[in-house]
């Protein structure tokens, strides 16, 4: 009967599909496995929320987001991004030789973590595993620097470093994080210095192309972030 090899052929796309799908999933789940996805790997990246500019350096879930994967297909994730400050957000992934893989938020429920508390584990596995930061003169300001320049941006989370410096200019600290391996700061009293990254802020986050993270400028005062320069064509702090 006609019902019936429509039957059968809908029953062997249903078992193709399946087939596909177990095939991703494995696909995946073989990427993770060469990854240590244990508390001691954690590491938190910051990227860039275009178009964004939060007033407050609080941690909020990002959401589910559609992502990329090498075999060509895509597929939605409650990955453990969360919205922070300006135009930025936080990724926490973990540390491969090779890349980085996304944690997800069943990763941080897995570890017992808390965002607060996956961000100050990841800021100790920084400074276990790439060094603490080192300071460079740069022009009229100072460069931050890792071990790996990908992650010299992440030492903006590092507030226990910001804190030793601000016992040395307690009038504030405007830093600039334009890429990846961009983070520069000047002292808020250094007039000079805050003109030039104001006016030159713009340009290195534009020429830094994919590297590029945030085109705001940030004071650290009264121990904690917030806007100094609104991000590049943003208004207020929203």
């Amino acid at each position: 009967m006609p019902w019936l090899i429509v039957l059968a052929a809908v029953v062997a796309l249903v078992v193709a599909f399946g087939g596909v799908l177990a095939r991703r999933r494995k696909a995946r789940t073989d990427v993770r496995l060469r990854y240590d996805t244990s508390a001691s790997n954690l590491m938190a990246v910051l990227r860039e929320s275009e178009g964004e500019n939060r007033a407050e350096d609080t941690l909020t879930p990002f959401g589910p987001v559609t992502i990329d994967f090498p075999d060509g297909t895509t597929d939605s994730a409650d990955v453990a991004w969360f919205c922070y400050l300006g135009d930025m957000h936080v990724r926490f992934v973990f540390d491969g030789p090779t890349g980085m893989l996304n944690a997800t938020l069943d990763d941080l429920r897995r570890l017992r973590l808390t965002a607060e508390a996956a961000l100050k584990r990841a800021v100790e596995n920084l400074r276990r595993v790439y060094g603490a930061p080192t300071l460079a003169p740069w022009n009229d300001v100072t460069e931050v620097r890792g071990k790996d320049p990908n992650l010299s941006s992440s030492y903006f989370l590092d507030r226990g470093f910001w804190r030793g410096l601000l016992k040395r200019h307690p009038e504030g600290l405007v830093a600039l994080v334009a890429k990846r391996g961009g983070l520069l700061y000047a002292p808020l009293a250094d007039e000079q210095a805050v003109a030039g990254m104001r006016a030159g802020v713009g340009f290195l986050h534009r020429t830094s192309e994919e590297l590029r993270v945030s085109s705001a400028l940030y004071l650290f005062r009264d121990d904690r972030w917030t806007v100094f320069q609104p991000p590049v064509g943003a208004g207020s702090p929203g």
